[in-house]
């Protein structure tokens, strides 16, 4: 007689009923509509409130170091432990959160991570003092980890394969138009014939709650994920949000849409266990892992190490007023957006293996000779901004593309909780010991220290671009559960027959 107990969580776990669906090919082959522009912009602006966030810091770190501000606290500190605690808080988001989209669905979460990000933000904004800073820096970081994991699933499984390549690497990528409104801002919040010194920058950080309320308000027309609803036993939902899609397209289009390409059947099940999850992407994607891994790697310990302390930087080496960093940064946060922007078509025609490999390898080499010109003193401060501004116009194609390649490589059930993973341990590798290291050298004000970190940072996007020349997968255009199979699939019933 069987045993009724439940199966540990680890376990394949029990299914719901078996569904044949044509959702995944009916979302692919649907033309670009005004329904994508309203997932477009609910669910990437919040990476404009990141960038936003960190370049705030970045700027602000003089302001808040100068007796006066209002917190006992050095530049060093903002740049090194803020930072490193910024990054934990969204390495530790990341995963807690991860796990909880996959299960729950993607909607659910990609509210409360922006709920989390806001309460926090505010608590900054009321530092009063220095350990009150750190804390809320990291839940702020908390809640933003969680967005990534939430949305990146979100925006792969809403947007047509098609676009999917362009529209992922432009998403993420507009962090960077928020890194251009942070850095302005600061200019004006810095300014203390404006504001006092102890009142700018803690406006800054207002701002960015106000802008997330907006965005809380128009994220609430975003649908949940018509694949996650399928597999997660709400085929009937996934069919009825579909069909609504096609009919307003149709209308907006004046005619009719081409059939689908074919079906998938699946077994419909309630969760997926980390064991599973952790023998899928170790065990039958060993190759995609490493991918994944390099390039985190790679792009955390540039941008998290090396740009958080841009602003010291200007100070320290070229004796640019703490009120004026900001104008440098929005130039550098230019060439980061302008690269997805340019770029991000070449990844779904000329593909993801020629241009995230080319992306790396450039930015590196790059890199290198802006570390050589900056270590014999042949850099002003206008002219180490423009080495920048070119190096990060390929370094943030391929730092996107790290997002987008962990997103649409691994099957649809552990693809947050595998987005989460890569981007902790990565953002962890590069991006908590990066921001502390880098301190350290550019507090020091010798010149040789900072260009050493330059010279790392170019060392590991290098070492990536290698490794995407070997193993970057051909996903270009393709569905997801044609890069992906998903673990739900139903397989054909084995032979009955004998021998």
């Amino acid at each position: 007689m069987a045993s009724s107990a439940s199966p540990p969580e680890n376990s394949v776990p029990a299914t719901m009923g078996t569904v044949t669906t044509a959702v995944p090919a009916r979302l692919d082959r649907l033309p670009w509509s005004r329904w994508h522009w309203m997932i477009v912009i609910g669910l990437g602006t919040v990476w404009i409130l990141d960038g936003l966030e960190v370049t705030i810091v970045g700027n602000v770190a003089g302001r808040l170091a100068e007796e006066g501000s209002g917190l006992d606290i050095t530049a060093a500190q903002v740049t090194g432990v803020a930072a490193a605690l910024y990054v934990a808080g969204a390495c530790s988001g990341a995963l807690f959160f991860g796990r909880l989209t996959d299960r729950y669905g993607r909607k659910k979460l990609f509210m409360v991570t922006l709920a989390v990000y806001l309460g926090a933000t505010a608590m900054t904004a009321l530092s009063f003092e220095s350990w009150w800073f750190f804390l809320f820096r990291f839940l702020t970081g908390f809640g933003i980890g969680g967005e990534y994991a939430a949305i990146n699933s979100a925006i792969d499984e809403l947007i047509p394969s098609l676009y999917r390549g362009r529209v992922d690497l432009i998403i993420n990528g507009s962090y960077w138009l928020g890194a251009i409104g942070g850095a302005l801002l600061s200019v004006v919040m810095l300014d203390t014939d404006v504001f006092p010194q102890n009142l700018g920058w803690r406006l800054s950080f207002a701002l960015g709650v106000v802008l997330g309320l907006v965005i809380l308000l128009v994220r609430r027309h975003v649908p949940e994920s018509p694949r996650w609803h399928f597999i997660h036993g709400k085929a009937e939902d996934a069919e009825e949000l579909v069909a609504s899609v096609e009919q307003r397209i149709e209308e907006e289009k004046g005619e009719r849409l081409p059939p689908p390409a074919g079906e998938i059947t699946i077994h419909q099940r309630e969760s997926i266990g980390f064991g599973l999850i952790a023998r899928t992407v170790f065990g039958r994607y060993p190759r995609r892992a490493i991918l994944g891994l390099s390039l985190f790697i790679g792009q955390a310990f540039l941008y998290n190490a090396i740009t958080f302390g841009f602003g010291t930087i200007l100070t320290t080496f070229f004796d640019v007023p703490t009120g004026r960093t900001g104008y440098y940064f929005a130039v550098i946060a230019a060439g980061n957006f302008l690269g997805p922007l340019l770029l991000g078509k070449l990844f779904d025609t000329l593909g993801r293996r020629i241009m995230i490999s080319s992306t790396y390898l450039l930015s590196g080499v790059l890199l290198f000779g802006t570390a050589w010109l900056f270590d014999r003193g042949s850099l002003t401060a206008t002219t180490m901004t423009v080495c920048w501004c070119v190096v990060l116009f390929f370094a943030s194609a391929g730092a996107s593309s790290a997002y987008l390649t962990v997103s649409e490589v691994f099957p649809m059930e552990t693809r947050a909780m595998a987005i989460a993973f890569f981007y902790a341990l990565g953002t962890a590798a590069g991006g908590i010991s990066g921001p502390l290291i880098f301190a350290d050298l550019t507090e020091s004000g010798v010149v040789g220290d900072t260009a050493l970190a330059f010279r790392i940072g170019a060392a590991l996007m290098c070492a990536a671009g290698v490794v995407a020349v070997f193993l970057a997968v051909k996903a270009e255009r393709r569905s997801l559960e044609d890069i992906a199979e998903p673990l739900s699939v139903a397989k054909p019933a084995p032979s009955s027959g004998s021998g």
